[in-house]
Parts: structure tokens; C-alpha cells; sequence
């Protein structure tokens, strides 16, 4: 039994009398506001949706904005995309910067009336001059189309990734705006050729949040890790939609 106990723990599996505080991250939040039955079977019962293929060109993308953006926070000066875009903001240091963006630890706040240990990775954190954080994100991708504001329906997920981030730096402590920064980086497939290099059109897209819904979802969540019945799919869910697909083809 005790190995079976340890086996949970090693998941992260929730357990509904434990007292350790039980870490969730920005992303399992995500996933429980796209689909209570995907989110109880990941978190409760250790059986996770099929992994996605890492995207490695993002992560490079990342890698060199930080490391561009470092300089800057070095140097205390604005970064040129900054100055282009006219906003109030600089890169700014923290002790604690590094530790914020590592993906297994993050920023973190301990949500006492659930226990659950909340846990967010940021790309990036400017301060403008009245002396407010400024939570920045970076995306890449490869579109046809010019993009400057977050207009999609798929896009959404990236609005409550910022405010959930906004939400933890608040229950920090820190002074933090609501507006917070998209560096979205576009791949160029107009070139007429490759020449060994990728050119990006960069936009800096503002993005005001309310972190007001995150509260009750993460009541919301807790609730649903402590029932005893694996509740009902999201309306929108394409995996819950195969194994029903699935289920109706084997009884066919």
C-alpha cells in the first residue's frame, strides 16, 4: 500500500486527505477552465492526455529574447522594441527573477482555504515608472497574416496564462499592472530563400487582464479533485470527443 501511496505522490497525484500542500501550476488551471474530466483524470487519477510534440523552435525563440532582453536589464536601459512601441517600461532585475522563470519552480503562492500550491513560469518582468510589474510572455509563431492583437478564439488561453501570472505576483505582494506585454515573434515564409536563418516580424501586443475569475476557478478545481465521480467534459473538448467517438465505434 505504501508503495502504492508513494507511487501517487511521485505524479503528483491529488489526494483528497493529504495535508501536504498539493502543487498545481498555471497550466493544470488551464486545463481544468478547458475541461473538468481531462483535468480529474490527469490530476486525480494519473491518466494525462497523449504528450504534444515539444516545440523546440519555440523554446530557441525564447532562449535568445531572454538573453536580448538581458542585456538591457543589465544595462538598465529600454530595449529597442520598447522605444518603438512607445511603452512606459524597462526590463527589471529581481533576486528572484531566475527562480520566477524556471518551469519547476516558478512563482509560486501557497492558496491556504484549498492547499494547493500555485506555481506559474514567467518569460519576462519590466516596471514602469510607477514602480509596477509589467508580466511579459513571449510567442512565436509562423502566420500569413499581420499579427497585432489577440483576436482568436485559440488565443484565448494566452490571455488567462497572463492573468493567472498577474494573479500570483498580487498574491505576492508586488504591485503589478493590469497590462502586461505579448512579444510575438512571426516566422517570415515570404523570403525567396532559406539562407540557413529564419526572419521574424516582432510585435509588441498590450493585453489588459482582471484576474477576478481565478479565485473561483482554483475553488472550482479543488472541488472537482474532491468528489468521488469524474465529472462531465468540457463543451469544447477534442480529446473527450475521441474516446466517446471511440466508445460509440466499439459498440457499433
Amino acid at each position: 500500500m505504501s508503495e502504492y501511496y508513494n507511487s501517487r505522490r511521485a505524479k503528483n497525484l491529488y489526494e483528497p486527505n493529504s495535508r501536504e500542500p498539493f502543487k498545481l501550476s498555471r497550466s493544470k488551471i488551464d486545463l481544468f477552465f478547458s475541461c473538468p474530466r481531462c483535468f480529474y483524470l490527469d490530476r486525480r487519477l494519473g491518466v494525462g492526455r497523449p504528450p504534444g510534440f515539444p516545440f523546440s523552435l519555440n523554446s530557441a525563440v525564447d532562449k535568445l529574447l531572454k538573453m536580448e532582453f538581458d542585456i538591457h536589464r543589465a544595462n538598465g536601459t529600454k530595449h529597442p522594441l520598447i522605444e518603438k512601441y512607445g511603452v512606459d517600461a524597462r526590463p527589471v532585475s529581481h533576486e528572484d527573477l531566475e527562480k520566477w522563470r524556471h518551469n519547476f519552480t516558478g512563482i509560486q503562492y501557497l492558496h491556504k482555504p484549498t492547499n494547493f500550491l500555485i506555481t506559474g513560469a514567467i518569460d519576462d518582468l519590466w516596471q514602469n515608472s510607477k514602480k509596477e510589474y509589467i508580466i511579459v510572455d513571449y510567442k512565436a509563431t509562423s502566420k500569413d497574416e499581420e499579427i497585432t492583437e489577440l483576436n482568436k478564439d485559440w488565443q484565448d488561453g494566452y490571455k488567462r496564462q497572463m492573468e493567472i501570472y498577474q494573479w500570483l505576483f498580487r498574491q505576492n505582494g508586488f504591485k503589478v499592472s493590469d497590462t502586461g506585454y505579448f512579444v510575438y515573434c512571426n516566422g517570415k515564409t515570404d523570403r525567396q530563400a532559406f539562407d540557413a536563418k529564419l526572419e521574424f516580424d516582432i510585435t509588441l501586443i498590450p493585453y489588459t487582464g482582471s484576474d477576478n475569475w481565478v479565485e473561483r476557478v482554483i475553488l472550482d478545481a479543488h472541488k472537482c479533485l474532491n468528489a468521488n465521480t469524474i465529472p462531465e467534459a468540457g463543451a469544447d473538448c477534442d480529446y473527450c470527443d475521441y474516446v466517446k467517438a471511440v466508445n460509440l465505434e466499439k459498440k457499433s
